[in-house]
């Protein structure tokens, strides 16, 4: 497993070795000791989420604002725009973002620590996401910022509106949100 920083260097690009031949392919979707070895980090997930979509839905920018989530997500059908923001107020990149196209073509997958949203645009016609969250998702400390909020400025790769949950089109700002310390 290769480990690479982003735009924000708490948030790491990994790339599974993969072994691939007439037949198909193998890959180590999740190794603890390679990542461990890859990234410094020794994390233990608790759940595991299946999503799946369709072109142009946006799902976040979503967090819990107590019991923070640690994310390890890919995509194994399909194509997204994955995004991380740092929402930690004494961070030097409070409020600063980092993307990359996560597919089931380029097996790359993202690690984003507790104290970051999280979001995503569906590139593909459909697209199955899979994370691995280091702790249960909790109702009453999930929270949502606006995906379009000018103070973040995300760019998306998006032509027109995105399709959204209510709850995501109805999300505070930044600047209102409920944030980490």
């Amino acid at each position: 497993m290769k480990a690479s920083a982003t735009a924000l260097p708490e948030v790491l690009l990994l790339e599974p070795k993969v072994f691939g031949d007439e037949r198909g392919f193998f890959l180590e979707s999740w190794n603890a000791r390679a990542f461990r070895d890859a990234t410094g980090l020794d994390v233990a997930f608790v759940q595991d989420n299946h999503s799946r979509s369709r072109r142009n839905v946006l799902r976040g920018i979503h967090y819990q604002v107590q019991k923070p989530q640690g994310k390890l997500v890919r995509v194994v059908s399909g194509a997204v725009w994955d995004v991380a923001v740092d929402l930690r107020r004494s961070s030097p990149d409070f409020g600063k973002w980092a993307a990359e196209e996560l597919s089931a073509d380029n097996n790359k997958q993202l690690w984003i620590p507790p104290g970051f949203g999280h979001a995503f645009l569906v590139l593909s016609d459909v697209a199955d996401f899979l994370y691995k969250t280091t702790e249960y998702w909790i109702a009453e400390y999930d929270r949502s910022i606006r995906w379009d909020d000018p103070a973040i400025g995300i760019a998306w790769p998006l032509a027109g509106r995105p399709t959204l949950a209510a709850r995501d089109a109805d999300a505070p700002l930044l600047a209102q949100a409920q944030v980490y310390e």
